[in-house]
């Protein structure tokens, strides 16, 4: 990783996580996720089983080149398939740095939920005490993702 930004933990849906009250995915949809993304090569099991938001504002973000992209998963009963792209990158908070993975669903084939392009959902290892308004720093490949 050989650039870096400034970013803020931002409040998210809680649907990849499923703690919102009204997720159609109880458990999570990064949870039921995981056993389709595996079979695709990408295993998740060291992973927090939820995405980081992390805004970047006033800058955006584009997928340049993803490390990996899964087209036309049908992960869920009663939802249409959808495609993701991987980008692998680590997350820096107070000088200790976290392996993560920028999670992105395709907005084309998503359902809804979702977000500018100034936020970036990452799925990182856990990181303790980390509460939404922190600031962080999120080191990334430029080859992967561009930031303007």
């Amino acid at each position: 990783m050989n650039q870096r930004i400034c970013a803020t933990i931002t409040p998210g849906h809680k649907i990849a996580s499923g703690t919102a009250e009204d997720s159609p995915y109880p458990a999570g949809s990064i949870s039921m996720q995981l056993p389709f993304f595996k079979a695709q090569g990408i295993d998740l099991s060291d992973y927090y089983l939820a995405t980081l938001n992390l805004s970047i504002a006033p800058h955006k973000f584009k997928i340049l080149v993803p490390k990996i992209t899964v087209r036309n998963l049908h992960w869920a009963e009663g939802f249409p398939p959808e495609d993701f792209s991987f980008c692998h990158c680590e997350v820096e908070v107070n000088n200790t740095s976290y392996k993560g993975l920028i999670y992105y669903p395709h907005p084309e084939t998503k359902i809804g939920h979702f977000h500018d392009a100034s936020l970036i959902e990452v799925i990182t290892t856990y990181i303790p005490n980390i509460h939404d308004g922190d600031e962080i720093t999120l080191k990334y490949n430029p080859s992967e993702i561009g930031i303007s």
